[in-house]
């Protein structure tokens, strides 16, 4: 087998499906209201078979994210038997590498040390300061969740495990940019990326593109915290879409998907073991395969992916004469509101006015980055 042939960028496993310990209001995957009830992971022959042949695809680089619903919820035992399977069947000079997205509110010492012991990435949701994070991410009777994040992320700082904050925009948050980057600096955050609240669900890939903010709202968040961020030209803090737009600035690739030029294959699994070629279409009609009837390589090779993969540069004419093309690339396709997807993202006039507000100071980064001036968080 050719050794980059067909090879994944990685492969998302919805760890638990929807099973989630938190009430989000605004939730795009999980439905189950904060009551997770009986707690299914995936059968562990079919991971088992499934990691097998995934290192045989991936065999320089295969790396794993954990999402749910809540991953944590699978308890302990489960990912200390995923790292024994990765132990097990990774190659000599293989390079495994394990990230997880958690809502924090779960992680103990024994967490944190498995984390730092395994050499994990953890990313932890968190909507900024006490009085906005509580609005909207709530248990299941409706009380605040920040305390019990802070103290999970307070284990993860002793056990000086790596770590990067994700935080949703919505209502409560988008008008409170200085708030939210001062609160950044409060806690030494270093790694941050920002991702505007969907109000549309993941199993419901047809719907069109809603979102609880406008792509005005958020052009102005983000360069509001932009502004914040630039520091005098020493940024001190890693924000994703900053960083990728640099990259672009600098002529070289963005791996933030939504700012890429394509669409990354990365293999999307449910907790049951059905395949999909996106978080963002968990549907029928893009089902690619199952694990533990179908081989990696067909699911690989599903005519499906195939035409998948040319949703992304299906651009509509405005995009082929828009002077930001090389920053976002058209955005994300599941934003682009048809089937034929011949309109601009959703966050398009957003994505304008942050391309225009920064763009003299980061070509000044770029400028300095080739003289080796500056050395970026990224």
């Amino acid at each position: 087998m050719p050794l980059l042939k067909n090879k994944l960028a990685g492969v998302m496993i919805k760890t638990v499906s929807e099973a989630c310990n938190l009430s989000c209001d605004y939730c795009y995957y999980s439905r189950c209201q904060g009551k997770p009830g009986n707690i299914r992971t995936m059968d562990l022959t079919m991971l088992e078979r499934f990691i097998q042949e995934y290192f045989d695809v991936n065999q320089m680089y295969a790396p794993f994210v954990w999402q749910g619903g809540e991953p944590l919820l699978a308890g302990l035992d489960f990912f200390e038997t995923v790292v024994k399977l990765q132990q097990k069947y990774k190659r000599e000079r293989q390079v495994v590498q394990n990230m997880i997205q958690t809502n924090g509110t779960l992680i103990t010492k024994r967490w944190a040390e498995f984390f730092k012991q395994h050499n994990f990435l953890v990313g932890v949701s968190l909507d900024g300061p006490k009085h906005l994070h509580d609005k909207r991410r709530v248990t299941a009777n409706g009380q605040g969740s920040f305390d019990a994040v802070m103290r999970g992320i307070e284990e993860l700082k002793a056990s000086e495990v790596p770590f990067n904050i994700l935080t949703v925009l919505h209502e409560t948050n988008i008008t409170s940019p200085k708030d939210m980057y001062a609160f950044i600096k409060e806690q030494n955050f270093t790694h941050v990326q920002f991702l505007p609240c969907m109000d549309f669900m993941s199993q419901h890939p047809d719907n069109l593109p809603r979102y609880h903010i406008s792509d005005m709202e958020y052009g102005k968040f983000m360069s509001d915290i932009f502004d914040e961020w630039y520091n005098a030209g020493q940024p001190e803090v890693s924000i994703r879409f900053f960083e990728n737009t640099l990259a672009a600035h600098m002529n070289q690739k963005q791996e933030f998907c939504q700012l890429n030029q394509h669409c990354p294959k990365m293999l999307v699994l449910e907790q049951n073991g059905e395949a999909y070629p996106c978080d963002f279409y968990i549907h029928p009609d893009y089902k690619l395969g199952h694990i533990s009837e179908d081989r990696l390589e067909d699911i690989i090779n599903h005519p499906t992916w195939a035409q998948f993969s040319t949703m992304k540069k299906n651009l509509p004419d405005q995009c082929q004469s828009c002077d930001f093309l090389t920053y976002c690339h058209g955005g994300c396709p599941r934003n682009r509101g048809s089937q034929h997807l011949q309109t601009t993202d959703y966050f398009c006039e957003g994505y304008k006015q942050i391309f225009r507000h920064s763009h003299e100071r980061l070509e000044f980064l770029a400028e300095q980055l080739r003289k080796g001036d500056y050395q970026p968080s990224i």
